[in-house]
Order: structure tokens, then C-alpha cells, then sequence
């Protein structure tokens, strides 16, 4: 098929065979490799500087793909997101105030010669010395931000809404979305994302770093032929994107590295790991040569430890995974529930919803000292030691220890609530930074009690241990401990973030702890039974994509198969005939039998490559409504299959000229040689496999359609969408989805229909007064 005919990129609803595709690669390779090895040369083979130039440019072909990762990762991504931050950090300040010196700079840069122990900066200026006036612009700054931010995506870019991980995740296992990578949503995701955080709603940049770098990652190599006519090649570059994107969210290259491999990717190669590698790499680098944050720190809260932690602090360690397991199951339990009553009443008032959620943040944040400045900033303070500058808002004294508590339990439950109705709506929003936010406080809350725990009863057993001279708690462990937990909570991933807490401090002591924490974590996850929440929105969505961890009970795949099918026969079919068919269904491709008498399986062809051949024959005088069709390869074709330098075996994938020239020698003697374009090899199985090593050659393989054949003979056929469709309805009524189960939903209804009410009586009201005053 032609490449310029319509390659098959991500433009529409649909699935890509990753078997196809590497059949096409491989012609296409095969192809390559004879050209490169015949042109050139002279009449007797000798060697001409022509062969010797078209070698070096071989060479260049082979340096391409680091070429691009390297484009990709280094001046993209990485400067992408150091302006996304630098941005970001200027319009969450500019709420509270303003800079005399500059308007464009930022509270930290405006009080950059100011010594940091030092409360008063005379550049500084906060928008009113009274607390109602200051809380009030804080409010309007919070929703005109959120407005914007709304109001772009829903007109330009509905893709740019949400985090963008789960649709990524099904886009590398094959699922086609248009416009989901394209320029318009990484430009609109990539002006919103600062104005979303700045405006306060309880969601992160992190998640949609990702997609924004996965954009990047599209469009430069849609740059570049080989990637552009090549799916599995455009996957390596978006995992790889992701990898990046990871790596310059958390300043953590080797984290984002494996995030794309235990998060992303389904099937990952080590070319794959190594080009991820490479970009993550270039992008940190980048990102560190940038210093957005003047620190020369790649986030803005990397911390690091002095002491070590003790033995008996394993107790509270194991309290804080338990903490992160009951988190992500909460979360995920519940916002699956407000994104099933965000689809059914909030789904045409989406700017509506994200000014009112960054409002009511605003309103019941503000209060909180915990609650009220940036994410990013408050895991900065609460991962610091008390001696390292850490004393925020006398968080380390110990006469304000019990407000402090109390002050830390309230952001957490304040939060976590605001995450579960923050999280879905229409914006660019991440899950990342909020959940570790939340295990931040409620770590450092339970770090503060152990304190004063320790330093009530200095002589008990437990904490004799402790070296008197030097404190023997630091409560900026147990909030870094606390927010590792509640991100594998959340998103049920355990190596990614291990490396990635141990990339932000540098603590070789503390890789332990953190190792404890995320196993007590995916121990209560895994005893709840709790998906991550990329995985639930992947469910709830409908999107046609396995997860590793689905399985099925002992059937057969003829229990699941499509039985009614439309197929092609090897000969005796019309151009007429087969137009006939296309007209008259919508399937993707078509099997192929011997005849209508007798099912023998010859081949599959997909839709796309006959409707190719059909019109490429149209322009052809020889070929008329009445010529016949032959999809079956008969011996004397060889000559004419070689002649027209198609040598490889198949024609899928075949430049534009040769398929054009192959059409024009096989469109002879009122036959139409379709064979050529056939898969003469598709994967079949029998009918009596058990269905759960079809699910296992769909998540491994990837193809879009397994036929089904016994003896030879054709029986049925079964795609993705059948596989799933039977999982839905084999459950039980005992084991629905966690969105089905509406404890939360039932109480969003009650208070909908309250404000509908209350509306509806307001309007009414307003009626009668008009029709009174004016008759």
C-alpha cells in the first residue's frame, strides 16, 4: 500500500495491528536493503562513488532514530517544561501580590538578595494588608484563571482536558485517536497547565507533562518520513516521550525511564529502553541548564537528609503504607463516581464546573496555611529537616506542635476530598503531585506525633536508642515517606516511585524505608482489590485495550467468536462483486475462503488495502466493473511479481511507484491480482483455545483481528472489542466496576436535583415579580 495513499496514523477511533505493521516493516526493510545493495553500481558491479555516497548515507538512516529521540527530548521537552514552571511559579504568586521591581517576576526572585530567615521583602507588595481584601483577589485570581483555562480547551483543544496517561497507555497498545497528539492540544495543554495550577484546584502538572511531551514526541517525528509511514517506530518515539516527560517533571531521569516500561509501555524492548533513556537524559539536562527555579535544583522540592532512621520507626512506616493503600482506593473508588455524574450532568458545562471547583478550593483553602500556597512549594517545606530552613509558619516549634496536627489533618482530608471532584474535569490535570501532597501532610503529622512521642518518653525501650546530642525524629522523612505512599496508592506503580523519591533526596539510607512503605502500600491495594486510577479511567471510558491483569474464566474462544461474517473468495468474484461488499458493511477487513462451497481460510485482507487497489484499477482502461478479482497467489505469478521489484513476498507496504507499476502488470488479461496485498499468514487459532491465551495473544502481539479455523476450514473470527464485551457480561452483580457502586454519585444526584429545584423556584419567582411590575 501507499504510503502517500493514507498512511495509518493516529486519526481516527480505531486500532492498529501491530502484526500488519511489522509486516509492512519488515517489506519495506527488505526492500530498502535490496536497493541499497543493487543501485549505484557499476555494469559489472564494480564500486562507484555513487555506491560509496549512497553507504554513507545509509549510515545517516541508521543515526536517524538517535537523531530524533535526542530533537525530541532536548530542545523540546526540556524547554517546554522549564517555561511551563517558570510560568507557573509567576502566576501562582501573583495572587497573593506583586513585584515593585518587575511585574514579570515571580515573589522568589523579587526577594532574591533577601536573607531567607528574614519575613519582611520591601520588593514585595501583597495586593491588601487586610486579611478579607487579600482572600477576596486570592478568590477572583483562582477562578479567572480557571476560566480561561476551561474556556481554551473546551473551544480549541477538548483533547487537552484531563491528564492524558490512560488515553497514552491505550495509544501505545494500539488504539487510534485523532488529534489526541497533534499541535493544537500540546499548544493548548501547554498554555493552560500553568494557569490550571496557579489557579489552585487540587490537581497536578505531572501527569500532563507527560502528555505534553508525548505531543512533542508526534509531531517532531511526523517530521521525518521513516517514522511518519511507521506505527511501530511513531510508538518507540511516544514511549520514549513519556520517559521524558516523567524525568523532567520530577527532575528524575531513571524514574521516567521506568515509568514508561511499569506504567506505559505493554511491550517493551531494550531499543525501546534505551531511547527512553537517551531522552530522558537530554531533557533533564536541558531542563538543568535552564534552572527555571535559580537554584540549580531540577524541582523545586528536592531535599536532602543527614540522619538515619531507626528500627523502631518501621511501625509508623508500615502506618503510612497502609495510609497510601486506603488513599488510592478511596480516590479511585469515589472520583470514578463524580466522573459518572460528571458525564451525566455536567457534561455541557465544563467551564461552569472548573470556575466553581477553583472558587470553592480557593474559599476553603485559603484559611489553611497548608492548603493555601502551591503544591510544590508545601512538599518542599514539609520534606525539609527543621535545621535546613524547614520552619515554615513555626511548623518546627514545639509549642505550636498540636495546632500544627491539627492543622495537617484538616489539609489532608480537605485535599483528598478536592482531588476526588478536582480530578476528571475538563482542564489539564494531574493526579501526581496532589496525591504526594496529601501523603506529605499526613506523613509530617505523623512524624510530629512520633516527636513528641520520643521526646515525652525519652527513657522508654523504644526510644532509648537515640543518640541524645541529635534529634532522634525528623518529621520531613515520614512526609517524603508519606506522599511515596500515597502516589503507589493512587497509581499502583512501586519500582517507578522508589527511584523516583530516591532521585529527588540522593538519601541511600532512605531507599529502604521507601521500599517498606510502597510494599505495606501494594500489599492493602492488592488486598482491597484496587485498580490504579489510569486503569479505571480506561474502564470507564470504554476504550478497547486489555489491561495485564485481565483474565477470564475456562471457555473457549467459540463462545466469544463472530460467526456471521463477511467474507471474500479466493476467484470467481467481480471489481463489481467486491464493491458490493465494501458498500455493504463497515468491518474493518475481510477473511478470505476458497469459494462458497468450501471454507478453506486462504488469507485476510484489511479494508484500507482493498479500497486502494479498487481505486488505483478505476484509473486503468483494462479494468472494468466485470473484471475478476484473484486474491489467491497462483504459481505463474512469480515472473510478474519479481518484474515489478517486489521481491519480499508481499506488496503491503510498498512504495507508491512499485504498487502503482505491480497494479498496472497484474491488471492483464481481465484479472484483478489482488493477492499481492493479502495476508497470506494471518494468526489463527482453534476454535476449542481456551479464550485466556487468545487475551494473552492480544496483549503480547497486538494484531486487530485472530481468525479462527478448524482443519483449515473457517469458523469465526474475534477482535479486542469481543473479548472485552464478554468480560463485561460474564461479571457477576457482585463484582461490578467501582463506579457502579454510588454512595457519593447518590449523594451529587441528591444535591443536583436540589439546585435544580432551587433554580427552577428562583426563575419562577423572577417571572411572577417581572409580570406583576410591569403586566
Amino acid at each position: 500500500m501507499s504510503d502517500r495513499a493514507g498512511p495509518r496514523r493516529y486519526e481516527d477511533f480505531t486500532t492498529i495491528d501491530w502484526i500488519q505493521d511489522s509486516i509492512i516493516e519488515k517489506n519495506r526493510r527488505i526492500r530498502d536493503a535490496d536497493k541499497a545493495r543493487n543501485a549505484y553500481r557499476g555494469a559489472n558491479g564494480e564500486i562507484t562513488p555513487a555506491w560509496i555516497w549512497a553507504q554513507c548515507w545509509k549510515l545517516l538512516t541508521a543515526g536517524e532514530s538517535w537523531f530524533v529521540i535526542t530533537l525530541v527530548g532536548g530542545i523540546f521537552i526540556g524547554v517546554n517544561a522549564a517555561l511551563i514552571s517558570i510560568v507557573t511559579e509567576w502566576l501562582s504568586d501573583i495572587k497573593m501580590g506583586y513585584c515593585s521591581d518587575g511585574w514579570w517576576l515571580n515573589q522568589q526572585f523579587c526577594c532574591w538578595e533577601v536573607e531567607s530567615d528574614e519575613e519582611f521583602c520591601p520588593s514585595w507588595h501583597p495586593w491588601s494588608t487586610v486579611f478579607p481584601a487579600r482572600w477576596l483577589v486570592y478568590v477572583v485570581f483562582a477562578g479567572m484563571f480557571a476560566f480561561v483555562a476551561a474556556h481554551l480547551v473546551r473551544t480549541m483543544a477538548k483533547y487537552a482536558a484531563g491528564s492524558g496517561i490512560s488515553e497514552i497507555k491505550c495509544i501505545l497498545a494500539g488504539f487510534i485517536m485523532k488529534g489526541f497528539l497533534g499541535f493544537g492540544t500540546f499548544f493548548i495543554k501547554s498554555l493552560t497547565l500553568p494557569l490550571v495550577i496557579a489557579s489552585g484546584l487540587s490537581v497536578g502538572k505531572e501527569g500532563p507533562s507527560v502528555h505534553v511531551a508525548c505531543c512533542i514526541g508526534a509531531i517532531v517525528a511526523g517530521w521525518f518520513r521513516r517514522f511518519s509511514r511507521s506505527e511501530s517506530k511513531m510508538r518507540e518515539v511516544i514511549t520514549a516521550a513519556s520517559a521524558a516527560g516523567v524525568a523532567v517533571a520530577f527532575g528524575s531521569p531513571i524514574g521516567g525511564v521506568l515509568f514508561s516500561i511499569e506504567e506505559m509501555s505493554h511491550i517493551f524492548s531494550i531499543k525501546t529502553m534505551w531511547q527512553s533513556f537517551v531522552c530522558a537524559l537530554v531533557a533533564t539536562f536541558t531542563l538543568s541548564v535552564m534552572n527555571p527555579f535559580r537554584t540549580g535544583k531540577l524541582v523545586l522540592f528536592q531535599v536532602t537528609y543527614s540522619r538515619d532512621w531507626h528500627f523502631f520507626e518501621i511501625i509508623f512506616f508500615v502506618i503510612l503504607g497502609i495510609f497510601g493503600g486506603l488513599y488510592g482506593a478511596f480516590v479511585v473508588k469515589f472520583n470514578m463516581q463524580v466522573a459518572a455524574f460528571r458525564r451525566k450532568h455536567l457534561a455541557n458545562h465544563a467551564v461552569a464546573e472548573a470556575v466553581t471547583l477553583a472558587i470553592l478550593t480557593a474559599v476553603v483553602g485559603y484559611p489553611n496555611r497548608f492548603l493555601r500556597i502551591d503544591m510544590t512549594e508545601l512538599m518542599s517545606i514539609l520534606f525539609r529537616e527543621c535545621e535546613g530552613g524547614g520552619d515554615y509558619d513555626n511548623l518546627c516549634q514545639l509549642s505550636a506542635q498540636w495546632p500544627m496536627v491539627n492543622s495537617l489533618l484538616l489539609g489532608t482530608f480537605i485535599r483528598m476530598g478536592l482531588v476526588v471532584m478536582s480530578y476528571g474535569a475538563r482542564v489539564p490535570a494531574g493526579i501526581f503531585v496532589p496525591s504526594m501532597a496529601i501523603g506529605a501532610t499526613f506523613g509530617r503529622m505523623v512524624g510530629i506525633i512520633v516527636k513528641s512521642i520520643s521526646r515525652a518518653y525519652p527513657q522508654s525501650g523504644m526510644f532509648a536508642v537515640c543518640d541524645p546530642d541529635i534529634p532522634c525524629i525528623t518529621p520531613g522523612t515520614y512526609a517524603f515517606l508519606g506522599a511515596a505512599a500515597a502516589l503507589s496508592g493512587v497509581m499502583r506503580i512501586t519500582v517507578t516511585v522508589v527511584v523516583v523519591m530516591f532521585e529527588l533526596t540522593g538519601a541511600l539510607t532512605y531507599i529502604l524505608p521507601t521500599m517498606m512503605v510502597i510494599l505495606v502500600t501494594k500489599a492493602v491495594g492488592d488486598f482491597i482489590g484496587t485498580r490504579g486510577i489510569a486503569e479505571e479511567t480506561i474502564r470507564f471510558n470504554g476504550y478497547p485495550i486489555l489491561d495485564q491483569d485481565d483474565h477470564s474464566s475456562n471457555v473457549a474462544v467459540s463462545e466469544v467468536m463472530k460467526k456471521d461474517l463477511s467474507v471474500l473468495y479466493a476467484t470467481g468474484m467481480t471489481v463489481s462483486d467486491v464493491e458490493g461488499v465494501l458498500a455493504s458493511t463497515d468491518v474493518k477487513g475481510f477473511p478470505i475462503v476458497a469459494s462458497k462451497s468450501s471454507q478453506v481460510l486462504s488469507g485476510y485482507i484489511g479494508r484500507t488495502e482493498l479500497r486502494y487497489v479498487l481505486d488505483k484499477a478505476q484509473h486503468m482502461g483494462d479494468v472494468t466493473p466485470e473484471t475478476l478479482c484473484s486474491f489467491s497467489r497462483q504459481a505463474s505469478d512469480q515472473e510478474d511479481f519479481v518484474l515489478s521489484g517486489v521481491t519480499s513476498g508481499s506488496a503491503l507496504g510498498a512504495e507508491e511507484d512499485v504498487a502503482v507499476e505491480l497494479l498496472e502488470t497484474t491488471a492483464s488479461n481481465d484479472v484483478l491480482k489482488v493477492w499481492p496485498w493479502v495476508n497470506q499468514t494471518p494468526l489463527t487459532v482453534s476454535p476449542r483455545l481456551p479464550l485466556e491465551i487468545v487475551m494473552q495473544l492480544f496483549k503480547r502481539m497486538g494484531p486487530r483481528v485472530i481468525l479462527v479455523e478448524e482443519q483449515g476450514s473457517l469458523k469465526g473470527l474475534v477482535t479486542v472489542k469481543d473479548v472485552l464485551r464478554f468480560s463485561v457480561t460474564e461479571k457477576s452483580e457482585g463484582d461490578q466496576p467501582l463506579w457502579d457502586v454510588g454512595e457519593l454519585e447518590a449523594v451529587l444526584e441528591v444535591m443536583w436535583n436540589w439546585a435544580v429545584e432551587i433554580r427552577d423556584g428562583s426563575l419562577g419567582w423572577c417571572r411572577r415579580v417581572v409580570r406583576r411590575r410591569f403586566g
